[in-house]
């Protein structure tokens, strides 16, 4: 075989080396084009998974709630939190395998801390409202609340929410009541003066003075702080409105979701849940 057939031939074999090289390649990275894409589908649930874990990674839920909405939450004789709402979320904790972390704020501002991770739930009666659903998630109701017309003893002016016009109404910042308030009733009955505060305790302090008219809250609610100040006020008319609170977390966490709604339906079916509801309202529950 001649010098010039033999450079010939080992032309022919380098290029063959390299075009198989680059095809090569080629394929690889196909194939890492292929992964991604079908990686891309699970990527979606990553933040549902990873904020289950996250939570029994770290071995606790951060619960905001106001602290100040007895017999829901409030801090007890030794400043620590209490209440219906608190039972329950230290009982869906553990049944998820964790420990919950409470972090009390302002009512108008936990929807917010929600938001921005502060909290990784609300477990404050959050009223569920197709409003709040575009924002965030709920779990299954876990409490109905029947709303009623609340006024002093003496009040004889204010039967119910169709004798507001003109007058003084409080209600809780940020609220559910309060929305309702603007969007629903003041249109019915013409103009009244609406009066808002941060916590119930303000609200029914000043109703007691005479420093508003009425305001609108839950017997459940307010029970335990007209027998603890000795408030003389009273409930009037039929309820207004009925209302369902829920566990409240941010979007796109099913996972966590399916937890806390599998937490709650364990605790109603053993008995668990009944047992908190008695020990804060002495009745069976309500849903």
């Amino acid at each position: 075989m001649s010098v010039t057939v033999k450079k010939i031939i080992r032309g022919i074999s380098i290029i063959s080396v390299i075009t198989a090289a680059v095809v090569g390649c080629s394929n690889k990275s196909g194939d890492r084009t292929q992964e991604t894409a079908s990686a891309t589908p699970k990527s979606t649930n990553a933040a549902s998974e990873d904020l289950l874990a996250s939570i029994k990674k770290s071995g606790k839920i951060r619960i905001g709630l106001m602290g100040t909405y007895a017999p829901y939450n409030f801090l007890n004789d030794k400043h620590e939190v209490d209440g219906f709402d608190a039972d329950v979320a230290k009982e869906v904790a553990k049944r998820i395998g964790v420990q919950a972390d409470f972090v009390t704020g302002e009512f108008s501002g936990l929807i917010e801390g929600l938001q921005t991770n502060k909290y990784d739930a609300l477990v404050s009666q959050v009223t569920i409202t197709d409003d709040r659903k575009k924002t965030m998630d709920f779990s299954m109701p876990y409490i109905k609340n029947s709303v009623s017309v609340i006024v002093k003893n003496d009040n004889t002016s204010v039967k119910g929410i169709e004798d507001f016009k003109g007058k003084k109404i409080g209600v809780g910042l940020g609220t559910n009541d309060e929305t309702y308030l603007r969007n629903e009733v003041l249109p019915k009955v013409g103009t009244f003066n609406i009066v808002t505060y941060n916590d119930v305790i303000t609200s029914l302090t000043d109703l007691n003075a005479g420093r508003i008219d009425a305001t609108i809250n839950n017997v459940f609610a307010i029970q335990p702080l007209i027998e603890k100040n000795h408030f003389q006020i009273k409930t009037v008319g039929a309820s207004v409105k009925d209302d369902f609170a829920g566990i409240a977390i941010r979007k796109n966490n099913a996972e966590f979701l399916s937890a806390l709604n599998n937490a709650l339906t364990e605790m109603k079916s053993d008995g668990a849940f009944k047992q908190i509801f008695q020990k804060w309202f002495k009745v069976d529950p309500n849903i």
